[in-house]
């Protein structure tokens, strides 16, 4: 999820970067104090508290560095281009809209962590256990509570009723091939509508004034009208199921109610990954980490970290995420090899579209 994860949601968050290496760094991995090291490339929008991966330095006597290297899909091509001698040991955020590629290439090493089982079998992406699960984010529309109040029109319900002229001029999406939601939006559209109904769809949208960016932050805190650090006029934007709880945590006056709202028809699910880079010299200190993204510990610190829900079973949510976010009891996921076969032909067919 590119982004949580999505991913996301990364303007709001305090992201955590242990230590940054270059490209190209040989050395063996030993730390000041004779422990060992493990590196993790990731988004931009990965994140989780200082204490908790103190506490895996701790427990180990591995220091972690991060290395974020753009969004979810720049990271992907990176490790592809680095294949054989990556840059990382670990990486995380790949979903399913890459994850057929990465495996083609074979750029991840097998491993079975030691808590698989308390994953619930429907976030598992790869048989082969050559990425692991560790969280998910549903990629929906948000809408702007008090511009549809004092317009007195309802907010939307559906995807289909965002072609009605009545709520012509007041849709933001992000580019599908510049932004990870925008993609994961794509999908949705592509799964409610069908293979011969998308397009249609899309010029629908078009007629009716939508508006596009380029990535999730243009849209959200330029063109969106909802949310606290929103400046723009548009009431509809496509957001995360989690943007809400965020509204709320970081609110300054504090707030009891997110000033924004969730459309949980036609959401699109983005489940995050994390896999062992082929070619790694650490691999034990690799599988240690892959084991520790899917403890308990962890996987109670995501949601408030990346705003993503995790994907061990048990773990109890906070409860601002409880209180504020939405949970769409229906999803739209696609078969990674079906996003693969598919994926740059429908960019390029909505960019016809959409964009002339």
């Amino acid at each position: 999820m590119n982004p949580t994860p999505r991913r996301l949601l990364a303007a709001l968050m305090a992201v955590v970067t242990l230590a940054t290496a270059a490209c190209g760094d040989d050395d063996d991995g030993a730390t000041a104090d004779g422990g060992g090291k493990v590196r993790l490339i990731a988004h931009d929008s990965f994140a989780l508290s200082q204490d908790v991966l103190d506490a895996f330095t701790d427990e180990t006597g591995i220091t972690v560095e991060v290395l974020q290297g753009g969004d979810a899909g720049t990271v992907v091509n990176q490790a592809i281009l680095a294949k054989g001698k990556p840059q990382a040991d670990v990486l995380f955020g790949i979903d399913s809209t890459f994850l057929t590629r990465a495996l083609d290439e074979e750029i991840f090493v097998p491993y079975e962590a030691a808590d698989l089982a308390l994953v619930n079998p429907s976030f598992l992406l790869d048989p082969d256990h050559r990425v692991t699960p560790i969280d998910y984010g549903d990629v929906c529309l948000n809408y702007d509570k008090a511009w549809f109040a004092e317009a007195g029109l309802a907010p939307p319900t559906s995807l289909q009723q965002l072609t009605d002229p009545a709520y012509r001029d007041l849709l933001v999406v992000e580019n599908p091939a510049t932004s990870s939601p925008g993609l994961a939006f794509l999908l949705a559209t592509v799964d409610a509508f069908g293979e011969d109904g998308w397009e249609s769809y899309w010029e629908d949208l078009v007629d009716n004034g939508v508006a596009v960016t380029d990535d999730w932050e243009d849209a959200y805190y330029g063109e969106f009208s909802g949310g606290l650090a929103s400046e723009g006029t548009r009431p509809i934007v496509v957001s995360y199921a989690s943007s809400p709880p965020v509204e709320v945590v970081f609110a300054d006056p504090p707030v009891t109610e997110a000033p924004t709202g969730v459309v949980t028809e036609g959401c699109y699910r983005q489940i995050e990954a994390a896999g062992i880079l082929a070619g790694t010299e650490r691999e034990e200190e690799a599988r240690r980490l892959i084991d520790f993204l899917l403890s308990e510990e962890v996987q109670a610190d995501v949601p408030l970290s990346m705003y993503v829900y995790p994907v061990r079973d048990g773990v109890a949510l906070p409860e601002v995420f409880t209180a504020h976010a939405a949970a769409p009891t229906t999803v739209a996921e696609l078969e990674p090899a079906a996003i693969d076969e598919n994926r740059e032909a429908w960019i390029a067919a909505w960019t016809e579209v959409v964009l002339g």
